[in-house]
């Protein structure tokens, strides 16, 4: 009996995990990415004995990949590591690695042993001693790349889980409504992505949008109704946009805002443009019936965001709302652009259907 009952159990976890995982929403995947396009790059300790192999990682090593600090002390790394923490570790240290392993912390840094030699030997004394891969130093540098690459890609994981575990408990990152970004969540990260613009001199725009008259809406076909083109509405937006760039979140009842990174005015215009036909041009169903729906927009966008001004993304939320709102005084269904007023005299403005 106890065992038929053991063989059953058996039975059933096997069955479990032969069923199907989950697939991962596409709404969480979108999410995900922009947690990832937004953090700067991992900091990486880099502690190598060899002076030559030292300057070719340094060379090798581009500020977009990892924020390297370059310690050649065993002892002055070890204190470095335990004073602040840094994601990535890439060293042709055994000790140090041990060291770092020994340490009990409540995060583990990604070590990459750079081996002597490119031996099964060598490979495993760095895995062994904690090194989670290992590469020898005279291996081409495609895959040395390729090895830096992959260290790079789970220190922002991590760092992805670790935001998520944090920030899932006080906030939800997608609206229940639209299966957008959530208001909460443009507030977190629309900072950042103004913040990742600025380190590297790239081009932003920001988009803000109203449904005309959604009151009317509601009166006509009720609250459900109201929901059905909410939700439509939000993917209309998505469907015109790059699919993990671009992303588009609810931030009030019948109010949404688009983020447009590495995307200049004039382009950011054309978007926009798009959007406002999208909506109009094609009716929308709810509640068995055939709407049509209008919406108005207001953008404002920046060749190249500068670094060190503060209360930018704050800011062009401020100057898109305003044009926004020129959007409806003039009659709504239509399109106001602004380029964000860095000097008063350059701005432009553009209002057209």
């Amino acid at each position: 009996m106890r065992s038929g009952g053991q063989t059953t159990v058996i039975q059933r976890i096997l069955e479990k995990r032969a069923e199907k995982p989950p697939e991962i929403q596409e709404d969480t995947s979108a999410t995900i990415a922009v947690m990832l396009r937004v953090l700067p790059p991992p900091r990486a300790l880099l502690v190598i004995e060899g002076a030559a192999l030292l300057h070719q990682l340094e060379d090798l090593i581009t500020a977009d990949v990892l924020e390297i600090e370059s310690i050649s002390d065993e002892f002055e790394a070890v204190s470095s590591f335990t004073a602040e923490f840094r994601p990535v570790i890439i060293t042709d240290n055994l000790e140090l690695i041990r060291k770092v392993r020994a340490r009990q912390t409540n995060r583990a840094a990604y070590i990459l042993y750079v081996a002597e030699l490119d031996e099964g030997m060598e490979r495993e004394a760095g895995l062994i001693a904690g090194a989670d891969d290992c590469i020898g130093r005279r291996a081409p540098e495609r895959e040395l790349l390729a090895r830096i690459g992959a260290a790079k890609r789970i220190a922002e994981l991590e760092a992805v889980l670790r935001i998520a575990l944090v920030e899932n408990r006080k906030l939800s990152t997608t609206d229940d409504l639209t299966r957008v970004a959530s208001r909460r969540f443009f507030t977190k990260h629309f900072p950042r992505e103004v913040e990742r613009a600025a380190r590297y001199g790239r081009a932003l725009a920001l988009i803000l949008c109203d449904i005309d008259h959604f009151k009317n809406v509601n009166d006509t076909l009720g609250h459900a109704g109201g929901d059905e083109v909410l939700r439509q509405f939000g993917r209309r937006l998505q469907d015109e946009l790059r699919r993990g760039v671009d992303w588009v979140a609810r931030i009030g009842g019948e109010e949404f805002a688009i983020v447009l990174p590495e995307t200049n005015y004039e382009q950011a215009l054309d978007v926009a443009r798009k959007l406002r036909a999208g909506v109009a041009n094609k009716k929308f169903e709810a509640q068995n019936r055939s709407v049509e729906i209008t919406a108005s927009f207001g953008l404002c966008g920046l060749q190249s965001v500068p670094l060190g001004v503060r209360k930018i993304a704050e800011n062009l939320v401020k100057v898109a709302d305003a044009a926004l709102y020129r959007s409806k005084n003039a009659g709504r269904n239509r399109v106001t652009a602004t380029t964000y007023p860095c000097d008063q005299n350059a701005a432009k403005k553009r209002s057209k259907p």
